[in-house]
């Protein structure tokens, strides 16, 4: 029974654990790395018991040093986390404490539950995660602005259904990656903000049985206030899986962009020469380079999008509050931040280190007929309704198709047997640079449009690099790969 006394909950039980079942239940095999969290939300106790005269001024100092210490050990790799005995993150604490301060350690559960504990940790833990996602997408985001800036006016064919469509400029596809950077690192915002409320204070289920001050930890942990409701505040996991599925739109994200870099750099396309330092050769084929950095990408967002479907599947039938089964919502979390974690810091180099084939990129936009919108638009302007000149150009397209000619090749005699409207200026109208600028609309491809854009994502992510999340720096995450 000595091991069963060092338990949080040995008091009321006279048989020991069975020990395949007590080995089975643990989380501290995986919860360990909450330990900078767990630390900061101690300290944090610590001022509220400090506060309603629980703690004295000098008790709340050592545990906070002792909290220090463990928290710097870790970072340094001094921590031995490999103990069996811990049950969880909140046991392991409390039996370094123990070790290091003696009996003071055992004040610090005074008026708390592991059940609120868990839910702060893992709040500041996606908090932390969110802030890192944030740093990392605008980092990528600055390299694809890069990127089109570098492309200046070269243009590529857009496809639709992946057959080609309209030229665009490279900047402005570009520019269409950089928008959704900037509505995910948004979703990310909103769901920081959500989560953003502290849980301490709401005890096992009814809330503490002391007088705390709830806003005195709330401020300490850069929270923007105390949860409202402590049964929901202990069972909430809500905020866990909306973080999941933000990041699994991310990773649909990332993986359209994946998707396309590996289209365009097949012999096929050959729009893209693909890093070396991100590729991969044949073990079998010598001549290979294979896109193994962008297959993935596209391979992780499963993982992220699995997540979603594990948190859900974990939290759907509980009954309030608190339940074991909540547990298992934490290895989930814990994957989604290590494949944000993988992932994100690597796009920003790829991004950097790829290089156009803007000579293919130009001839694929100049042929096959990605000038017939063009051309339709030219028709009316001469005042013909849209429908009539849709007609009359895919008619002049079908000649062309079969004499071997595009459009701009065809002479007016020839397009005038479609409809006199069309004139010796037609072939300037429907040049690639013509065809461009004539969506002269705010989003489109227009050449002095995505020049306006590009100034205005440039404003937008430096916005979003220079901001500062409430939070405290106490709580930061522990790379779990290092």
């Amino acid at each position: 029974m000595a091991n069963e006394a060092s338990k949080m909950w040995s008091g009321r039980f006279r048989e020991p654990l069975n020990p395949s079942f007590e080995q089975w239940q643990r989380s501290f095999p995986f919860d360990w790395r909450l330990i900078p969290q767990e630390a900061a939300a101690s300290k944090a106790h610590a001022l509220m018991l400090e506060s309603a005269g629980i703690l004295t001024h000098d008790e709340s100092q050592q545990i906070k040093h002792a909290l220090d210490a463990l928290k710097n050990e870790l970072r340094e790799q001094q921590l031995d986390v490999t103990s069996s005995l811990p049950e969880d993150v909140h046991h392991f604490v409390e039996l370094e404490l123990t070790k290091r301060i003696g009996t003071v350690a055992l004040k610090l559960h005074t008026g708390r539950s592991r059940n609120e504990q868990i839910a702060t940790d893992l709040r500041l833990y996606v908090r932390d995660t969110i802030d890192r996602a944030i740093e990392h997408l605008a980092t990528w985001a600055d390299a694809l602005l890069t990127l089109a800036a570098s492309a200046g006016e070269a243009v590529m064919p857009g496809y639709t259904h992946l057959q080609r469509a309209e030229p665009v400029l490279v900047a402005h596809w570009l520019l269409a990656y950089v928008e959704m950077v900037l509505r995910d690192c948004s979703r990310l915002e909103d769901a920081r903000d959500r989560l953003n409320q502290c849980p301490l204070g709401s005890g096992a289920i009814a809330g503490a049985t002391l007088a705390l001050d709830r806003n005195i930890a709330a401020e300490e942990l850069g929270f923007n206030g105390p949860t409202l409701n402590s049964m929901d505040a202990t069972s909430d996991r809500d905020f866990a899986l909306e973080f999941a599925q933000v990041a699994s739109v991310i990773g649909l994200h990332l993986s359209r962009f994946a998707e396309e870099i590996t289209i365009q750099a097949t012999q096929e396309f050959g729009f893209v020469d693909l890093p070396e330092a991100f590729s991969t050769g044949s073990s079998a084929m010598p001549q290979k380079k294979n896109p193994d950095f962008t297959e993935l990408l596209r391979g992780k967002s499963g993982r992220l999008a699995g997540a979603v479907v594990t948190l859900s599947t974990i939290v759907k039938g509980l009954p309030l509050a608190y339940n074991k089964d909540m547990q298992e919502t934490q290895e989930a979390v814990f994957g989604v931040a290590d494949t944000l974690d993988g992932m994100l810091p690597l796009l920003a180099p790829f991004t950097s280190a790829l290089r156009f084939r803007f000579d293919r990129m130009q001839a694929a936009a100049d042929s096959g007929y990605l000038n017939a919108m063009a051309a339709a638009t030219y028709l009316v302007h001469k005042g013909v309704p849209f429908r009539t000149a849709h007609e009359k150009v895919g008619k002049a397209v079908r000649l062309g198709l079969e004499t071997g000619r595009e459009l701009q090749q065809l002479a007016t005699e020839e397009l005038q047997q479609f409809g006199l409207e069309f004139g010796s200026d037609f072939a300037a109208s429907v040049t690639t640079a013509a065809t461009l600028d004539c969506h002269d609309v705010i989003g489109g491809t227009a050449r002095a449009l995505v020049a306006q854009a590009l100034a205005s994502a440039r404003e937008r992510v430096a916005s979003l690099r220079s901001r500062e999340p409430s939070g405290t720096e106490e709580s930061e995450a522990y790379d779990a790969r290092s």
